[in-house]
């Protein structure tokens, strides 16, 4: 068989079946526009980011647009999930005050799993979440959220408490606080965006890898005969991390949605 791997500086991808790229980053950045208005460009990922702010929009529109005695299906449907987000997660995990919450956490969730089912979209086939500035631009608005309400609840009062909390012993409440004051207004936001990132990355390669395998397999069977048979299992454990992926997808936004509501509720009451 040819080389089916080649330096991006000498392949053809009219004739090689995987080119790689000179630099991995490459694999994760679309600095191309597909095209510009003015002095915007607009590449693969702004336009993603569109399609899926416009598809949650149409989402809701489509589902609370009339009000009906008997919904429909879909109607059932989308007043589950904002019955879910809205009673389970943000009053829920905040308590009664929630409910002013709830409207950023239902956004959060719903672009998030249509972000994440990108992945899975023929033609797309890309998880926007893959991004590392998009999990980390939510994550830096959910910081700013529990951080503003947590001033605006209880003063200066919020930052004495992580500082110095008083229901730890007096030996270790310099430590304990010192480790509070970087988990809380450092390490949130970055360990929220990087659970994100990390399992839709990892999701992504493995289809990439697993789904190319076999089709590398196959389509060299007439330099390899009866050996391409050996892309047959690549191929159909892809297809089970496929559906695999499917509950990635669904459980990485609810996890996000829940840590978010977490974070601000420890800011509504942090006596708890």
């Amino acid at each position: 068989m040819d080389v089916l791997i080649l330096a991006s500086e000498s392949c053809d991808p009219a004739t090689e079946i995987i080119c790689a790229p000179e630099n991995v980053i490459e694999l994760f950045e679309f600095t191309e526009p597909l095209f510009s208005i003015g002095p915007f460009d607009f590449t693969r990922t702004v336009v993603l980011t569109f399609l899926a702010m416009f598809i949650v929009l149409a989402l809701l529109f489509m589902g609370f647009r009339k009000t009906r005695v008997v919904p429909t299906k879909f109607g059932v449907a989308m007043e589950s999930v904002v019955s879910f987000v809205r009673d389970d997660v943000a009053k829920g995990t905040i308590g009664p005050d929630g409910s002013k919450y709830s409207p950023y956490l239902l956004s959060i969730f719903m672009f998030i799993l249509v972000a994440n089912l990108f992945e899975l979209t023929p033609g797309i086939n890309f998880p926007l979440t893959s991004r590392m500035a998009i999990p980390l631009m939510l994550a830096v608005v959910t910081w700013l959220i529990f951080v503003i309400v947590g001033f605006a609840k209880n003063g200066l009062h919020y930052v004495l408490d992580i500082a110095w909390p008083k229901s730890v012993p007096l030996a270790l409440r310099w430590l304990v606080g010192l480790i509070e004051l970087v988990s809380v207004f450092v390490l949130r936001p970055i360990t929220l965006a990087v659970r994100l990132f990390a399992n839709l990355v990892a999701g992504h390669l493995m289809l990439t890898l697993l789904l190319g395998s076999g089709w590398i397999f196959f389509a060299a069977v007439g330099d390899i005969g009866v050996r391409s048979v050996i892309g047959l299992p690549w191929f159909a454990f892809g297809l089970l991390i496929f559906v695999f992926e499917f509950v990635v997808a669904v459980l990485q936004a609810y996890i996000f949605t829940l840590l978010s509501a977490v974070y601000i509720q420890t800011s509504v009451h942090p006596e708890h």
